[in-house]
């Protein structure tokens, strides 16, 4: 058997991109990469304000949680980015590496914060220049945005107002505090992983692309991988490669190594594929969960009419105006709970109504969403099979609100967004709230909680490192078998998500080739 390949990369996410960059860097090797979606063409992939428009597209595999007993039974709709550059293409562009703390809890050799900072650092170009927590020179671009509403403003100096301190570098020496973000943007447009790593790598006659390639399972010579099987624009095709490595989230590498036979035995043999090898593949799944506290605003002054030809024009000439708004602007982190080690509570404030994913969408007034997110979450779930078809949708539970402590903590934090709003900052601009007015009782307000709670697409955690992957990011029990992605994090980022696992990829390119 030959060997066509020195890597096959699955899935061209914000993971699998650096590594088709950073593995094809060498000419000598033969690196394929297979992407499900294919190239993003829409030209909301490139403005900031837009990304609310990708859902339920081409671009997003749209999909859904099993019913959440804890959430009045809903299916949650989970948008997972299905193009090259993943999830990043289809995003809000916030740039955040998440908590120091996160980092050195998960106790892994050689992945703690002090260890994880000169890749964090590798992959930027950061506006704000060198310095001991920032680079400039690498791959992805960070900017602060070219545009900032005035509500956003007012939030930051509301929680100055309850007692929180500014904070102008959420990546800097302390998270703490409010402030505005920065994103991932090169002037004015989305720079996703596959802007800033792909795209450059793609002359390289080294390295193979395949869009509309969907990958049904990985080969295996006894514990050996030794190739993929895929289906390539109708055609079921077969590549062989001296290493294997899954880059398709914390959904998907997960579905794929069941399928390949990687997993827990019972529920392998549940639908009938042979055990390769067990392990609690799909086990500890996380993510952050968000509620939306809307406000009417008093003042037009707020995104939601804001899509308009005027605004577009100024987009299209000069890459300005509230187009290059990633709608989620500014937020704050605090220590909400009394035994939190560091913030537990991110808020994502946008000047705008925000609420089921942008889908609901008010046609006349002016609002503005003050989202409480649970950085911490204590429940656990689970990605599985619904069926050994490799191209049917997987099992995703969640479990959210499974333990009791992630329920007592959004009632406190839906309490201290209406504490926020309440200051003497918004009174301009406050109106009455959207969706809670006259919530007063404790039973009332976890029955908001309930209802409203949305994922705010961080999950991770299904392939962790020290139970499925070494500490070299090798599946454990096979040789030549790799996971790089949101799925190896054994335990919470406190922040978005999207960072990181860049950073993960960048430090397993490292690792591969050392």
């Amino acid at each position: 058997m030959s060997t066509e390949y020195d890597y096959i990369i699955i899935g061209a996410g914000s993971a699998g991109c650096v590594l088709a960059n950073r593995l094809s860097a060498k000419p000598a090797v033969r690196v394929l990469l297979l992407e499900a979606g294919g190239p993003p063409k829409d030209l909301n992939h490139r403005v900031p304000a837009a990304f609310p428009r990708l859902y339920k597209t081409k671009a997003d595999w749209a999909f859904f949680t099993e019913p959440q007993g804890e959430l009045d039974g809903r299916r949650l709709y989970w948008p997972r980015g299905k193009t090259l550059g993943g999830s990043s293409a289809i995003n809000a562009m916030i740039y955040m590496r998440g908590n120091r703390f996160d980092y050195d809890d998960w106790k892994v050799r050689g992945w703690s914060f002090r260890e994880l900072l000169p890749y964090f650092k590798r992959l930027e170009h950061h506006f704000l220049g060198k310095s001991d927590y920032h680079a400039t020179g690498g791959p992805l671009n960070v900017e602060r945005r070219r545009y900032t509403n005035p509500l956003t403003h007012v939030f930051v100096e509301a929680c100055k107002q309850a007692g929180l301190t500014e904070n102008s570098d959420f990546n800097g020496a302390e998270q703490e505090g409010a402030g505005l973000f920065d994103v991932t943007c090169k002037n004015g447009a989305r720079h996703s992983a596959a802007d800033a790593y792909l795209t450059p790598a793609l002359s390289r006659p080294n390295l193979t692309v395949h869009a509309e390639a969907r990958a049904h399972k990985v080969l295996f010579d006894r514990n050996l991988a030794v190739g993929v099987q895929y289906r390539h624009r109708g055609e079921v095709k077969t590549a062989h490669a001296g290493r294997v490595v899954l880059s398709s989230g914390a959904v998907q590498s997960p579905q794929l190594l069941l399928l390949s036979g990687v997993g827990p035995a019972d529920h392998l043999r549940r639908h009938g594929i042979p055990v390769q090898q067990a392990l609690p593949v799909g086990h500890n799944l996380w993510d952050h969960l968000a509620l939306p506290v809307i406000y009417r605003c008093k003042q037009p002054i707020s995104l939601d009419r804001a899509e308009n030809l005027l605004n577009l024009a100024h987009y299209l000439l000069s890459r300005s105006g509230p187009f290059t708004s990633n709608v989620a602007e500014g937020g704050a982190f605090v220590r909400l709970m009394p035994d939190a080690p560091a913030p537990d509570l991110q808020y994502h404030f946008g000047p705008a109504f925000f609420h089921d994913h942008g889908f609901d969408r008010p046609r006349r007034g002016h609002f503005f969403t003050v989202g409480p997110v649970g950085v911490a979450p204590r429940s656990r779930g689970f990605v599985g099979l619904h069926s050994p078809d490799p191209e049917a949708a997987p099992l995703i539970q969640p479990n959210y609100l499974g333990d009791r402590g992630d329920l007592e903590f959004f009632v406190r934090a839906f309490e201290h967004a209406c504490l926020l709003a309440g200051q003497a900052a918004f009174e301009a601009y406050r109106g009455e709230p959207a969706l809670h007015d006259g919530l007063q009782s404790r039973a009332e307000i976890e029955g908001y909680v309930r209802a409203n709670l949305q994922t705010l697409y961080h999950p991770a955690g299904t392939c962790s490192l020290g139970k499925v992957v070494d500490e070299g990011l090798k599946v454990y029990g096979t040789e030549n078998l790799y996971v790089a992605d949101a799925s190896v994090m054994p335990g919470v980022v406190r922040g978005n998500t999207n960072v990181p696992t860049i950073m993960v990829a960048e430090k397993a390119a490292e690792l591969l080739v050392g």
